[in-house]
């Protein structure tokens, strides 16, 4: 997302904890700094992080980045964070009179260096007009959720819950072609093209009849706080996720199992255990 920044034409400083991630945007232009310095002069703010504790350690912590900025500059929250802690850091920032534009993002890793993400957007319309213009540079489609933060988190919620069952789904149909008898990658061939397809099935449906990935695109890990934060915000509002909840299920045993850290199509795994084999 940063090298998209830097190719369209703006400056852009970048820091990240991942040394080999920073210079991957410094090759496309972007400056490298510290996290002391990466708000400086900075009029609009962008952070793509994997939980809302590290939001808040980024903002609020030792080092925050927040106390540097400048009155009338934006935090724009492009990650998975939930809805109780981008409401809460747009009441601290707007203290110190910085706008904040909730704007998570779906797509992946390929999409995103393509410009080619789906960004869902709440916030201020004056935050929201400032932070546009980049948004637009990394963007297929804004979906715009209105003024309040944290909306764009619950639509985001709402598309992650989609997704994780997707995945989950997808495993325990291909596991389930095999359990049969039948090749689990013909099946996958075939059924792409039909009513049953989803872009989850197609994208993690290959991986998983490719075998365990050495690239990460996805970690499973993530939709172990993803889909957590489906299940509470939907308990918050009296909701039932029985469908949500079952694919949790399955993303925590692959966590516990070890497998935090891997694509999350090893999902499969689980259920190639869970089912019978004829």
């Amino acid at each position: 997302m940063a090298s998209v920044l830097s190719r369209g034409g703006y400056q852009v400083s970048a820091f990240d904890l991942d040394a080999a991630k920073v210079a991957q945007v410094v090759e496309a232009g972007a400056l490298s700094v510290s996290q002391d310095q990466v708000a400086n002069n900075a009029d609009l703010l962008f952070v793509m992080v994997a939980t809302g504790a590290q939001l808040e350690s980024v903002l609020f912590g030792p080092g925050g980045v927040a106390k540097f900025m400048a009155p009338g500059s934006v935090v724009i929250i492009t990650a998975t964070v939930g809805v109780e802690v981008a409401v809460g850091c747009a009441e601290r920032l707007g203290k110190l009179g910085i706008g904040l534009v909730d704007a998570p993002v779906s797509g992946g890793v390929a999409r995103a260096d393509a410009g080619d993400l789906l960004f869902m957007v709440s916030g201020s319309s004056s935050d929201k007009a400032k932070a546009m213009p980049l948004i637009l540079l990394m963007a297929r489609e804004v979906a715009d959720f209105g003024e309040i933060p944290g909306d764009a988190q619950k639509a985001k919620l709402v598309n992650q819950l989609l997704c994780g069952v997707h995945i989950a789904v997808a495993g325990e149909a291909l596991a389930f072609a095999e359990s049969l008898g039948l090749d689990a990658g013909q099946c996958w061939s075939a059924l792409r093209g039909g009513a049953a397809t989803s872009f989850m099935f197609e994208d993690r449906g290959r991986r998983m009849v490719e075998g365990p990935q050495e690239i990460v695109r996805s970690a499973l890990g993530l939709f172990v706080k993803d889909l957590g934060l489906v299940t509470a915000e939907a308990a918050a509002h009296s909701l039932g996720t029985p469908l949500a909840s079952a694919a949790l299920g399955l993303f925590a045993q692959g966590r516990d199992e070890g497998h935090e850290r891997e694509d999350d199509s090893v999902v499969i795994e689980i259920s190639r255990r869970q089912l019978p084999r004829t």
